[in-house]
């Protein structure tokens, strides 16, 4: 990594404490958007080597956390559950409230949390995005204090140019965790079940997740055009003694729905105690 992007000395509008795979993902997604530039953006890992690539990039990378709040203005910690509490200790008597703000997409850390960590009168939000923020496509949760207004204002709008937003309670973040962020997988996970079934029925692989992938896209799109309910759409599709309830009732049969539900039930349950007991996503 050359000397210009690992400069401990540029500035940075947004600092992002955390280069996992979310933390990469928010970044390329933000620049993708025209959101931001790379070059005002600052990312932190502790192993380096998992940052060359936003490096090459033009992204300001580093492992000094204390050296990146000083340049950046809003904070964004996205760190495992474990690591958060370390991370806030480090950083907290460095916070300026003239001019930085947090924002948390640490699963399960709570906002009242948050404000125990963080010296008061620093503005604190609390978002859960999923990693379609990479192609601006993220389902995003927000949640804050009433003294964090300013904040949340401000996460909306960086959020915004990731995907959609919706402003929650922070006692619905948890299910919001597992409705978003585990939702991903979910649905990434009946995209193969479909693409699998293609293949059974003779498809060519790649042609069936061709097939499977865009099929789904349409059918979130539909459920998404003017708020319409999904059986709206399903009703459109399903005739009398046809091929699609056929296949309809025996996935239902089968428990499709049973274990999608029972899915996001258990992951909301344990996002719930991710940060008491200590575990990862």
């Amino acid at each position: 990594m050359s000397a210009k992007k690992t400069s401990e000395q540029s500035s940075a509008r947004l600092v992002i404490l955390g280069g996992g795979n979310l933390g990469k993902a928010l970044s390329r997604g933000l620049v993708r958007s025209g959101t931001l530039r790379p070059e005002q953006i600052h990312v932190t890992r502790r192993r380096p080597e998992g940052l060359e690539d936003l490096a090459a990039e033009g992204f300001g990378v580093g492992t000094n956390n204390l050296a990146a709040i000083e340049r950046g203005g809003t904070v964004l910690i996205a760190v495992q559950p474990q690591q958060i509490a370390d991370l806030l200790n480090e950083i907290r008597d460095d916070l300026d409230p003239d001019r930085h703000k947090v924002i948390s997409v640490v699963s399960g850390v709570t906002v009242a949390q948050l404000q125990e960590m963080i010296p008061a009168p620093i503005p604190v939000v609390r978002a859960m995005p999923n990693t379609a923020v990479s192609i601006g496509e993220s389902m995003t949760c927000l949640s804050a204090a009433p003294e964090s207004s300013d904040g949340l204002d401000d996460a909306e709008a960086l959020f915004k140019g990731v995907g959609r937003t919706l402003r929650i309670a922070d006692e619905m973040m948890v299910g919001a965790t597992a409705l978003c962020a585990c939702g991903i997988a979910f649905f990434l996970r009946s995209v193969r079940a479909a693409s699998q079934g293609g293949i059974e029925i003779g498809f060519h692989p790649e042609d069936a997740l061709l097939l499977a992938a865009q099929t789904a896209r349409g059918a979130a799109s539909l459920a998404l055009r003017d708020n319409q309910h999904p059986e709206s759409e399903i009703d459109r599709v399903t005739t009398p003694r046809g091929c699609t309830i056929a296949g309809l009732n025996e996935m239902e049969h089968q428990g499709f729905s049973s274990a999608m539900i029972k899915g996001f039930v258990l992951s909301a349950r344990k996002a719930g105690v991710l940060f008491d007991d200590g575990n990862t996503a």
